[in-house]
């Protein structure tokens, strides 16, 4: 074997390790992608269960000077325990519906002066208004990272390490566009 025999075998097994390398780097760079926006849903959905809690204490201090029906707090219920399917899709419906319970309470609270002066509903406003930014900053992240995912799906190589892997696009988490205002929790 003479030498520029032996420099092509070494530069062709150079560049083969050198892609092998650029190859399962791609891999671990998906795979990291999923895994944190699956983390971040889970985040959300941890966040929208508070959101519910806080409702849920709320409506308690509400019920005090109103009667309130029980398909409130049916559809608390219902809500918690589709938490945990936590998919994308799923939290929308939950952040919809929670939205709307919320908001029906925040109406109910806002009808009686001496309720909206109580400690106990400023405090548990302010503790929405928190939740709310918590939900906001978690959406904000994880449609980041499906997006960061997203554009490594459609751009070469990643994308035929990602076809080859089987992993599709990840969906983009949208509330309502109504639902993209923060409720008023004013006293």
């Amino acid at each position: 074997m003479d030498l520029s025999s032996l420099f092509l075998i070494a530069t062709a097994g150079i560049v083969s390790v050198g892609l092998a390398i650029y190859l399962i780097s791609l891999f671990n760079r998906l795979y990291s992608l999923r895994n944190s926006a699956e983390a971040t849903l889970g985040q959300i959905g941890v966040a929208l269960k508070k959101r519910l809690d806080l409702i849920t204490q709320l409506v308690e201090s509400v019920r005090a000077y109103v009667k309130f029906e029980r398909e409130i707090f049916e559809k608390i219920a219902r809500l918690r325990s589709e938490m945990l399917k936590g998919r994308a899709e799923d939290l929308r419906d939950i952040e919809r519906e929670s939205r709307t319970v919320m908001n029906t309470v925040l109406a109910i609270a806002e009808s009686y002066p001496d309720l909206k002066a109580s400690s106990t509903v400023l405090n548990l406003m302010d503790a929405i208004r928190s939740v709310e930014d918590e939900i906001a900053r978690q959406r904000y992240t994880y449609n980041n990272i499906v997006q960061e995912f997203n554009i490594m799906q459609d751009t070469f190589p990643s994308g035929l390490v990602a076809r080859a892997m089987k992993l599709g696009k990840l969906e983009y988490l949208r509330f309502e566009e109504e639902t993209q205002k923060r409720p008023s929790v004013e006293v």
